[in-house]
């Protein structure tokens, strides 16, 4: 490390954010078990592969800011990166929290609260795919090659922002483009898909410029450097492939019960007005002589 350079992070231990972050990654864990739990109760059905899908989220995101990842000091950034603000927002997302919370709650104020959040103007101008990647992407330009990275070595207020950013950030773009949960609007899957491979693209290229240049005001190690920069690239590309096939699965699904629904519409309408169900099909025919 070159005189006057820092690495970033807390010194020793998790700070004030990342035990914030894994409690309330523990709490909306046990949450979400407990209205899947409900729900089996009274009968319902709800798959227990979207409850393996949250606790793996839960978890990953509780080892990724309390543990200490291998590697040198940027590698061990980049994968609670990796994990905190892509992997786990992806798996939480998978399990559609919002469907479960709708179903599990009684019909009440609170339930009508959640629906009109949902289905609020400022939620579906954050949810719209591009403005999402804008923020995804856009903080993490901003925190790689601005000095807002050394800043966060001695500044915790810094560190702590950056930590809750790249959780919130992360969610919102896996929201905005897998739609898996009902919102206030559906974006087409060109428009998503398309934001998907722009957002890949960007990722891509950051940890290309990282792998020969540090963020400014560091001075990691090349070895760290190098190794950073490839978990970024290679796990970035990881994720947005697991972005992609939960689109393709839920777009198929979505067909499939369209045509299904037309289906259905088809048979009611053939058997309204086929020969044997027609309407009117009954009317008396007046008998000759009879009256007009």
């Amino acid at each position: 490390m070159t005189p006057g350079h820092v690495h970033p992070g807390p010194a020793a231990g998790p700070g004030p954010a990342e035990l914030v972050i894994a409690g309330a990654a523990l709490l909306v864990t046990v949450g979400y078990l407990a209205a899947a739990g409900r729900l089996r109760r009274r009968g319902d059905v709800w798959p227990r592969a979207r409850d393996a899908s949250f606790t793996a989220g839960g978890a990953g995101t509780v080892w990724a800011t309390l543990a200490e990842p291998w590697g040198g000091p940027f590698t061990q950034h980049v994968v609670r990166h990796l994990v905190v603000g892509m992997a786990a927002p992806l798996l939480f997302v998978a399990a559609r929290p919002l469907t479960l919370a709708l179903r599990a709650l009684t019909p009440g104020r609170t339930r009508r609260l959640l629906v009109t959040l949902a289905h609020s103007a400022p939620v579906g101008l954050l949810l719209f795919p591009p403005l999402a990647a804008v923020l995804d992407i856009g903080g993490l330009l901003v925190l790689y090659r601005t000095e807002l990275f050394a800043a966060t070595a001695h500044r915790p207020a810094a560190h702590g922002a950056v930590q809750v950013h790249m959780v919130a950030a992360g969610l919102l773009f896996t929201l905005a483009v897998c739609e898996l949960d009902p919102v206030r609007r559906r974006w087409s899957l060109a428009v998503r898909g398309t934001t998907v491979l722009a957002a890949g693209t960007a990722h891509a290229v950051l940890a290309r410029t990282l792998y020969s240049r540090p963020p400014p005001g560091t001075g990691f190690t090349a070895a760290d450097l190098h190794r950073g920069a490839q978990w970024m690239y290679y796990g970035g590309d990881l994720v947005e492939a697991g972005l992609a096939v939960v689109m393709g699965v839920s777009w198929y699904a979505c067909a499939g019960r369209a045509r299904a629904r037309r289906r259905r519409r088809g048979f009611r309408t053939e058997r309204l007005t086929g020969p044997a169900g027609a309407l009117g099909g009954h009317h008396r025919t007046p008998a000759a002589g009879g009256e007009s």
